[in-house]
């Protein structure tokens, strides 16, 4: 059976990139801490767009998917799901919402995180919601010819209870003891619970889930305002292949943490980053300013192509509806060009419009 000794990483020597990531994160951490008590109000909406980035983005990555329209309304309770698919979709919001807003009170153990399974799989009816896996997993990828190939084989069904419950004493040890910054010890929890691969299903949704439990936990709590779920998705074929490389030789235990530790370091640092231009806006404009100056303060600092959800999750003073006027109203004023159709509706600035500014410069 694997080991886990986290102990093990007081003794570890981590190279200057890891160490320059994580400096920088404390850093930005500490600005965040200072805008939250000076303008809590105003990261309200950020909070209210996270939520629903971080609920679409997590399932899609598992193939889970419903239109724009209907995650809005599933996030914010003015629906019922209608599939299978809108179900998990309901799940995963209602484990996120419990994260946010207890996270203090849920300790790392083994039975907190069945409960949280148990919620994740239950409006979609799946019996063994809240239980641990009683035949054997593996993590594969389907190639283009159409054949599945197997990447690593996780841990058997009768070990997995116990190996849950090393990893999170050893985890809970370590971080009393301050062995190492919890940057570093969380990426390999989640990566370790990924090879153990505890669940029949659900393993990377809560694997995501619990990334953020233990981010909030340890005083980072950026997820709350810019949706790490999301930056994941975006990057989910590097996820996978760092995630193999840090796989191999596991049950060994000479497996290297970081190809995973740095990329998960990296996709917290541009979170942070995010949030901090997001922030820089509504400094920038003031929360007096109308949804249209601020929009049009947006647009005319884009570069290449932007959508509406683009335009929406960077101008969170104002909501939806007020957003999307503004964008016609800028596309009715030829400052920008609408392309496209539905879910593939883009927008860019008027090449045109920027030259006539040229010129009366």
């Amino acid at each position: 059976m694997r080991v886990f000794d986290y102990s093990r990483f007081a003794e570890e020597c981590w190279d200057s990139e890891i160490l320059r990531l994580v400096a920088k994160i404390h850093e930005c951490k500490g600005r965040q801490e200072l805008f939250i008590r000076q303008k809590p109000a105003e990261l309200d909406r950020l909070v209210e767009i996270a939520r629903i980035q971080s609920t679409e983005a997590s399932n899609k990555i598992e193939g889970i998917v419903t239109t724009s329209t209907r995650m809005h309304q599933l996030i914010n309770e003015k629906t019922q799901p209608r599939n299978r698919d809108e179900q998990e979709i309901l799940g995963y919001r209602n484990v996120l919402k419990t994260i946010h807003e207890n996270y203090e009170y849920i300790p790392v153990r083994s039975s907190y995180i069945l409960q949280l399974h148990r919620d994740l799989l239950e409006p979609a009816g799946l019996e063994f919601g809240g239980r641990f896996k009683n035949v054997q997993n593996y993590i594969a990828e389907t190639l283009a010819d159409g054949t599945r190939k197997v990447r690593f084989t996780p841990v058997e069904p009768f070990e997995t209870p116990q190996s849950v419950e090393d990893l999170c004493e050893s985890f809970s040890r370590a971080m009393a003891l301050e062995y190492v910054d919890p940057l570093i010890l969380i990426p390999v929890f989640i990566c370790d619970f990924l090879c153990i691969h505890p669940f029949n299903d659900g393993n990377g949704r809560m694997s995501r889930l619990m990334t953020l439990l233990l981010l909030y936990k340890s005083g980072f709590t950026v997820g709350k305002y810019i949706s790490i779920e999301k930056e994941i998705e975006k990057t989910k074929e590097t996820y996978y292949e760092v995630l193999e490389q840090s796989n191999y030789d596991w049950y060994e235990n000479r497996n290297d943490y970081r190809p995973f530790i740095k990329y998960m370091l990296k996709i917290i640092l541009v979170s942070y980053n995010e949030f901090e231009k997001r922030v820089g806006l509504m400094n920038d404009i003031g929360v007096k300013s109308s949804a249209y100056d601020v929009v049009k303060v947006y647009v005319d600092n884009k570069t290449g192509k932007f959508t509406g959800s683009d335009v929406i999750s960077n101008c969170p003073l104002y909501g939806r509806s007020s957003v999307l006027s503004a964008l016609k109203k800028l596309t009715e004023e030829q400052v920008i060009v609408k392309s496209g159709v539905g879910r593939s509706t883009y927008y860019i600035r008027n090449i045109l419009q920027d030259k006539g500014k040229d010129i009366e410069k």
